[in-house]
């Protein structure tokens, strides 16, 4: 029974921190610009897909993903220049849809670079699972871990102790204000997208050999990240994390004592729950109203 609990635990864990990851990349660019970027997933395609096109053609692993990471700052750039700069007087929901069509242009370019099939990469160290009480542990699972800690660690660092995290702060609170204290918000904007995009493609490289990876893995993993964010709270990077975290586990829960028919179900069902009862999710900010 709790080696069950703990098999159960550590996959809702392992994809927990994936889907933090994809949510820190929604929040990063919700905070710059106040655009909810349903493009998310396809960094997170194009990092494990770009990964193993390079290791299959003789590149070593460590030069491919930085390949790979570099390939999706790209784009992200890409995407905030060419696509969300020349709407920057639209509403909302107009950048939603913007965000939706380049998801379907990119996914539609990775399908015809790489095919429809699955790719398999390998692990980053050894294959040989962990036992811990019983339960199985796949070793790629702490490198997820590790390397999503890692990253949170160093977007904190990067927020707190950098200029340009500092005018990235300084732009989502007020555009205006910082433009008039001389902070390029065009620049910094394009910076939180490629920030937010290199977020994307390294939790697409590390949770490669778990899932696999294809050209459209990142439409469910980029909707469940969105998913994690809301509930955390958008726009806050502790939500974020413990929105990703809580949804895996939850996830992994049910389908291991329900059944995975209604994984993502459950998924759904927790976003509902949470916005209906805390509408600005776990860690939203309050908005006063001065009157």
């Amino acid at each position: 029974m709790l080696a069950e609990f703990l098999q159960y635990l550590f996959t809702g864990i392992t994809i927990g921190a994936t889907y933090a990851l994809i949510a820190l990349g929604f929040t990063l660019i919700y905070n710059a610009s106040h655009v909810i970027n349903f493009a998310q997933g396809e960094f997170l395609m194009i990092g494990g897909m770009a990964t193993v096109s390079l290791t299959a053609m003789g590149v070593p692993m460590i030069v491919a993903v930085v390949l790979a990471v570099i390939l999706a700052g790209i784009l992200g750039i890409a995407l905030q220049r060419f696509a969300i700069a020349p709407a920057k007087q639209a509403d909302v929901v107009t950048l939603i849809i913007i965000t939706i069509g380049a998801s379907i242009f990119i996914r539609g370019i990775a399908q015809v670079v790489w095919g429809k099939e699955y790719h398999v990469m390998q692990n980053f160290s050894t294959d040989q699972p962990i036992q811990v009480f019983g339960a199985v542990l796949n070793s790629q699972s702490l490198w997820v871990l590790g390397i999503g800690a890692i990253l949170v660690v160093g977007l904190v660092l990067f927020f707190t102790k950098t200029l340009i995290g500092k005018a990235i702060l300084a732009t989502s609170m007020n555009k205006e204000a910082a433009r008039l204290v001389g902070i390029r918000t065009q620049m910094v904007l394009m910076l939180a997208f490629m920030v937010s995009a290199l977020l994307g493609s390294v939790a697409g490289i590390v949770v490669a050999p778990i899932t696999f990876t294809s050209y459209d893995i990142g439409i469910i993993l980029g909707l469940k990240g969105f998913v994690a964010a809301a509930i955390g709270g958008l726009g806050s990077g502790v939500g974020a994390v413990v929105g990703g975290l809580s949804l895996g586990i939850v996830e992994a829960m049910a389908a291991g004592y329900i059944s995975s028919d209604y994984k993502d179900a459950v998924a759904f069902s927790m976003i509902l729950l949470v916005l209906f009862f805390m509408p600005r999710g776990l860690f939203g900010a309050k908005v006063v109203e001065r009157v």
